[in-house]
């Protein structure tokens, strides 16, 4: 059986992906998900998560997750999950590492309100 493009690194860090994938979806139904920028380095892309725009996108590396928020300078973060990326004038990032912990009530309060942004509520 090949392994999809969700599992292609079989490790920790595909499975909490997946969790993070659940998380987006029970917050923002209405996102889609699809893999963009493939290249020969990584053919199964980076999954990107869109309602209205980008909402996120999910890198793995070697030693963490990386969820970008595309709009993550114009969203609230009253729970400080942006850890990464913060000098930027418009993307914010989070950055997981194997054991680190999630306020998932949080990150899902957060997906919803780049939704919202992007809707322009």
């Amino acid at each position: 059986m090949t392994p999809s493009p969700r599992s292609a690194v079989p490790d920790w860090r595909a499975r909490r992906l997946d969790h993070l994938r659940s998380l987006i979806r029970a917050a923002a139904p209405e996102a889609t998900e699809e893999a963009k920028w493939k290249k020969p380095t990584n053919p199964a892309g980076v999954p990107t998560w869109s309602d209205h725009g980008i909402l996120c996108t999910g890198e793995t590396y070697k030693d963490k997750i990386k969820l970008t928020f595309a709009q993550g300078a114009r969203l609230p973060d009253p729970h400080q999950l942006f850890n990464a990326s913060l000098d930027g004038g418009t993307r914010r990032a989070i950055d997981l590492k194997e054991q680190d912990p999630l306020d998932e009530d949080a990150f899902q309060d957060l997906i919803r309100a780049a939704v919202a942004y992007n809707r322009g509520a």
